[in-house]
């Protein structure tokens, strides 16, 4: 086992944010350990809090035991449980109010890192609890810079200027009017991973790689509304402007204007949520997520970048030379394997069946590779339909377990013949600079350690 050779020490400032983070996960775990078991699908799946028994009732009553519950998780309705459903009437049609609630017996939320304020934070993804490759909306990852923005639709405009024949102000319903499409896709904040360049760091799945999650978004194609105000010669880039109080804006070339970028509206069937950039955000198929503005008001067609701070001082890389790599968009291939992952505990030696997701910002994944010796010997996975691009591909791959300890990777292929790298080479080109090393784009193959317990933890091996 070995860990890069570039070695730091944190400014005061970061490592009270990384000691931030580390205590938030800490806070999660300890609510899970006292509520529930984590681990993955059944059946290996450990049984929760609210399914222990009254056993002592039960055989008393000379019936079937009761379930002792507790309040209901975030998404569901505290009911009482009847011994046997099929001898009581179920609850009435429509009780929820009309919008659905989730079953009392499912727990997965995100967590929140313990940044200084509620305002400028992000929440997590439960990659470990997910099933499929889309995300609920409820568990989408969240990054927000001032709050989340509430907006009136009825309110909200959309406005396009600069280098364009005829500017143009669209009202919500207006952009809905044009013709629309719908993509599934996943959204990754380049910052996924950040605690993890130099040594592991936080302890679960959803927290070193929970700031990515996949929708199917529906909008309207950007290169229309463009087309519609009239480009002007010279014009190469455009700037996106939200409705947010830190007013966050990205230059986004040209060319991904007119090539896949669209405006969304819809995720999942419904209206965006307000923390998904309700009424409009911009989506950047297979770009970093700082890209995709949210509460979308604002486009401005230039010859020139803007240069502002998310594109400058943020949302670059740092390296060895002083230099920063500037527009690095897009997000390389990664997987990570999501079950056995960290803070879980394997049963016992015998048959087990990995599973993790995987996804690339450059198109469909081709291959995924598992190792269980640390990377000295790999072989394919099964990849599980369906196969997007641009979207979590969820792999299978079956493995007996002797009961000695063991390293499980996982390494994605993506349709350009890209293959996953381990953080020690991202390392060696990029260096450790800064507090807490290159921060963004860390899509380093991730190590899960299996002790001879079968309790698995967060591990750096090259």
């Amino acid at each position: 086992m070995t860990e890069p050779s570039h070695r730091f020490e944190l400014d005061d400032t970061t490592r009270r944010k990384v000691e931030a983070m580390i205590e938030a996960e800490e806070r999660y775990l300890a609510a899970v350990r006292q509520g529930s078991d984590v681990g993955p699908p059944a059946p290996a799946r450990l049984t929760g809090r609210r399914y222990f028994l009254a056993a002592a009732a039960g055989a008393a009553t000379g019936g079937l035991p009761r379930i002792v519950r507790a309040k209901a998780p975030a998404g569901a309705v505290e009911r009482q449980v009847p011994a046997d459903p099929t001898r009581e009437q179920g609850v009435p049609t429509g009780e929820d109010g009309g919008y659905g609630s989730r079953s009392q017996f499912e727990t997965e939320t995100r967590w929140r890192f313990g940044t200084a304020t509620r305002e400028s934070s992000w929440t997590m993804t439960p990659l470990d609890r997910s099933t499929g490759i889309i995300t609920p909306s409820g568990l989408h990852f969240e990054r927000h810079h001032a709050g989340i923005a509430i907006i009136d639709p009825a309110q909200h405009s959309l406005l396009v200027h600069g280098l364009v024949e005829q500017p143009k102000k669209y009202s919500v319903a207006e952009v809905r009017r044009f013709p629309s499409l719908s993509r599934i896709l996943f959204i990754e904040c380049s910052g996924n991973g950040l605690t993890e360049w130099s040594k592991p760091t936080l302890k679960t799945v959803q927290g070193t790689h929970g700031l990515t999650s996949v929708s199917e978004w529906t909008g309207v194609p950007l290169a229309r509304v463009l087309e519609e105000a009239g480009l002007k010669p010279g014009a190469k880039w455009v700037l996106a402007e939200g409705s947010d109080a830190a007013v966050m804006t990205r230059s986004i070339p040209l060319d991904k204007c007119l090539d896949d970028a669209f405006i969304a509206y819809g995720q999942n069937g419904e209206a965006l949520r307000p923390a998904q950039g309700y009424p409009l955000r911009l989506v950047l198929p297979g770009w970093e997520g700082n890209t995709h503005i949210k509460w979308l008001r604002r486009l401005e067609v230039s010859d020139v970048p803007f240069q502002t701070r998310e594109e400058t001082s943020k949302y670059t890389d740092l390296m060895p030379d002083g230099r920063a790599r500037q527009f690095t968009f897009v997000m390389e291939a990664k997987s990570v394997i999501t079950f056995p992952s960290g803070e879980m505990k394997l049963p016992g030696p015998g048959f087990h069946e990995i599973t993790g997701l995987s996804w690339s910002g450059r198109g469909k994944i081709t291959r995924v590779q598992v190792s269980a010796d640390g990377g000295s010997r790999w072989a394919d996975a099964h990849l599980q339909t369906p196969v997007l691009p641009i979207c979590h591909t969820r792999f299978r791959f079956p493995w007996y377990w002797d009961g000695t300890p063991a390293v499980l990777q996982s390494r994605a292929t993506d349709e350009t013949g890209y293959i996953q790298p381990t953080i020690k080479q991202l390392v060696d080109v990029r260096g450790l600079n800064g507090p807490l090393g290159s921060v963004y784009h860390l899509n380093g193959i991730q190590s899960w350690a299996i002790a001879a317990d079968g309790s698995v933890t967060n591990a750096h091996h090259f």
